[in-house]
């Protein structure tokens, strides 16, 4: 995670952990930065379900919470921003509707580290809300563990960004460890364990790691 300088300020990328909370001012920017790339080198899409953050690792998944209404949606971090003393993060147009901001412009926020993903070269398609609760599955053959959550909530949502990517599947594991449960995001269906790591040296999630289930 590389500090990076903007309007001569020097920002450093912070280590956070799960359950870490931060409280601030929310706002949302949409049509003049939409189609433009990120600070990731993603495209940004004001209707998908991202924000900016000025120092959270780069897909931080974090659940945000409208202190004026209750309200809270679940995005990941890929931008940097917002460049403004007061504001703590930049909420894309549909994650800003979900927590009902968009004609206040701002909002009192808390957000929560709910976990991490690993960088996929496919960009991320827009997300509907999840309701339905984490499954257990079975996996056979192999897969790549793509992330890893302590909540269900950030499992599911990463279940649902990578499903079908590049024809491969996503399934939750739901575990116990001596930390409590967690919840492990899978991509599955490679035949074997060369075409897993094949499929890695082209530079898929390239911080995943294969696994198989007996």
């Amino acid at each position: 995670m590389r500090p990076y300088v903007i309007r001569g300020i020097k920002y450093y990328p912070t280590v956070v952990g799960v359950g870490d909370e931060f409280d601030g001012r929310a706002s949302w920017y949409g049509p003049d930065f939409h189609g433009k790339h990120t600070s990731n080198g993603e495209i940004y899409n004001m209707y998908d379900m991202t924000a900016a953050h000025k120092t959270l690792p780069m897909n931080t998944i974090v659940k945000v919470t409208n202190h004026d209404n209750g309200m809270s949606t679940v995005v990941r971090i890929n931008d940097r921003g917002p460049f403004v003393d007061t504001r703590i993060i930049d909420l894309s147009k549909s994650a800003a509707s979900k927590i009902n901001m968009i004609a206040t412009g701002t909002a009192p926020v808390s957000i929560e580290i709910l976990g991490f993903e690993s960088k996929g070269k496919k960009k991320i398609p827009t997300i509907a809300e999840l309701k339905k609760s984490p499954q257990k599955a079975t996996i056979s053959e192999f897969a790549l563990q793509i992330a890893s959550f302590s909540k269900a909530e950030g499992a599911l949502k990463t279940q649902e960004l990578y499903d079908n990517t590049d024809g491969y599947r996503t399934v939750i594991k739901d575990m116990e460890n001596e930390d409590g449960r967690i919840f492990k995001v899978w991509l599955k269906g490679f035949k074997s364990e060369q075409e897993a790591r094949d499929y890695k040296s082209q530079g898929n999630f390239e911080n995943a790691f294969i696994v198989r289930e007996d």
